[in-house]
């Protein structure tokens, strides 16, 4: 009989640390494509609105005992606009990208409200909205990776922080024009992420 309540008591008892480590929540904000954030500074201020976007999703952390660090899978939906030129002619044309972001990122949390992070991110295009009239056709290869890097802060439960997101690896659209012929260009862009989370 004590064996049994032992064994009652450290099942209930390793359910609680599970419960503990494991937390979630929703998550929604600001994208704009850009290589740094001095671009960001002057294009904001310029009225770039061709390169700015938002996500909205959801998120696990996952704590790694004795060690400071945890895991953050997310899922976000994530509509990004951009600019694409194609030569010999001037044309620029302004597209909207719809797609699945899944960042799998390793944590570091500090001063109990800090947080860095790093890790690669996963995308999928879902469609995309190419505002040109002679656009004939329009073929990509949907999936590629990049990595985000960032850090935060969380205040009770909620939650700001900031990303930078590079491309690894290539994910090239072709279009085909009229007069120009086959275009090729890389749909993943980089991106200044700017995230407000809050935590259940």
């Amino acid at each position: 009989m004590k064996k049994v309540i032992l064994m009652v008591f450290l099942f209930l008892g390793g359910f609680q640390l599970a419960q503990s480590q494991i937390q979630g929540g929703i998550k929604g904000g600001i994208n704009y494509n850009s290589d740094s954030f001095s671009d960001v500074k002057d294009d904001v201020f310029n009225g770039a609105k061709s390169k700015t976007g938002f996500h909205a999703g959801a998120w696990l952390r996952i704590k790694l005992p004795a060690t400071g660090l945890y895991i953050r899978p997310e899922l976000v939906y994530t509509q990004l606009s951009n600019e694409v030129q194609y030569k010999p002619t001037t044309t620029v044309t302004t597209y909207d990208i719809q797609k699945i972001d899944i960042p799998v990122l390793l944590g570091l949390n500090f001063l109990k409200v800090g947080h860095v992070f790093a890790g690669p991110s996963f995308q999928y295009i879902l469609d995309s909205d190419f505002d040109i009239e002679d656009l004939k056709q329009v073929d990509s290869d949907g999936f590629s990776v990049g990595l985000q890097l960032g850090a935060g802060i969380e205040l009770g439960k909620l939650g700001l922080d900031v990303r930078w997101e590079r491309a690894l690896s290539d994910t090239e659209a072709e279009f085909v024009d009229s007069n120009v012929g086959n275009v090729n260009f890389d749909t993943r862009v980089n991106q200044i992420i700017i995230g407000l989370s809050y935590r259940f």
